[in-house]
């Protein structure tokens, strides 16, 4: 009787290997092939969120799996983050991050988890300048020269609300601080939604704002915007002056949105996001949603776009320096 053979090491590696390409092979013509993950670092409401849901949307229609988005909110955006960086590195597990994330290293001294090194970065969603936003009710100011009198003739009257410690909204106002003379009280949240929550119902009086997440609010008249951060007007905005125009010409802002994977993710899991994201964010529909929050579709991507986070990284650094601004 013919014994069967038994498997070599080599053998038994060999197929291992070929077990865990299988997925990617198959996925070449068709991933995802389940649910994919996407961890959300803020609340529902905020402007990470705001394109979070429509872009994702899109996806899962495309292709017709989910991806569901995990809101992990808390600590500036950076509890969030680094679930992410240690979720599982299979291809089914991504990040939208933000500009908040460049600037944490230099707000957080203790993370347990580094932007550049345990990401791996995927495209860049979007990027609106921040806008200058007050409760109409509670600040009669209706342009920035007005705000300022104001401000100035009332020091410390004033608060705002921010989506946290070290994010663009809590940077912004320093800087805006620091650059008029003025002090405004900060208030941080744990996400942009929860603060404009507050602001609309009058407990804050401003907020520095991403345009994306403010963007109804100011269509529906709930909140009142002063001027956007930025040197041109926004997209679906022509309204809506820039500092610049309203004298503060070097006060410029924006809040930037991006998709990274955990470090490890294969590189055919990555270039199929790419794929995807690139057929979701060129579609006529969230074209118009792009510019319905003030943001144009970017194009920029995994090299790119790991280059332009290092250079934010960089840039902020300098920007909390200078500004003193420190954890609330």
């Amino acid at each position: 009787m013919t014994q069967p053979t038994r498997p070599t090491r080599r053998t038994a590696l060999i197929a291992g290997a070929a077990t865990l390409a299988a997925p990617w092979v198959h996925a070449q013509g068709g991933w995802p092939t389940k649910p994919v993950n996407v961890i959300v670092p803020f609340p529902p409401g905020g402007g990470t969120d705001a394109f979070a849901r429509p872009l994702f949307a899109m996806m899962s229609k495309n292709t017709g799996r989910q991806f569901i988005i995990d809101n992990k909110g808390g600590a500036g955006g950076t509890l969030g983050a680094s679930l992410a960086a240690k979720a599982a590195p299979d291809g089914y597990n991504f990040f939208m991050g933000a500009v908040h994330h460049t600037i944490a290293p230099s707000m957080y001294p203790r993370l347990d988890y580094n932007i550049e090194a345990d990401f791996v970065p995927v495209g860049l969603v979007s990027s609106v300048p921040q806008v200058i936003v007050v409760n109409p009710q509670k600040v009669q100011a209706t342009n920035l020269k007005d705000l300022l009198a104001y401000i100035r003739s009332n020091p410390g009257k004033l608060n705002y609300g921010s989506a946290g410690n070290g994010t663009s909204h809590h940077l912004a106002g320093e800087l805006f601080k620091l650059q008029t003379k003025t002090f405004i009280t900060h208030i941080p949240y744990r996400g942009a939604g929860p603060a404009l929550q507050d602001l609309i119902a009058g407990q804050v009086d401003m907020m520095f704002d991403g345009l994306g997440s403010s963007a109804a609010h100011i269509k529906g008249g709930r909140l009142r915007a002063i001027a956007v951060a930025a040197d041109q007007r926004a997209p679906g905005f022509a309204d809506l002056v820039t500092a610049a125009e309203a004298g503060e010409k070097n006060y410029k802002v924006s809040t930037w949105y991006g998709i990274w994977a955990p470090k490890g993710t294969p590189a055919e899991a990555t270039a199929a996001m790419v794929a995807e994201m690139k057929k979701a964010l060129n579609s006529p529909e969230l074209k118009a949603t792009w510019n319905g929050m003030g943001a144009e579709t970017p194009n920029t991507w995994t090299a790119d776009f790991g280059r332009f986070a290092s250079s934010e990284v960089e840039r902020w650094a300098a920007v909390v320096k200078s500004s003193g601004a420190k954890l609330d």
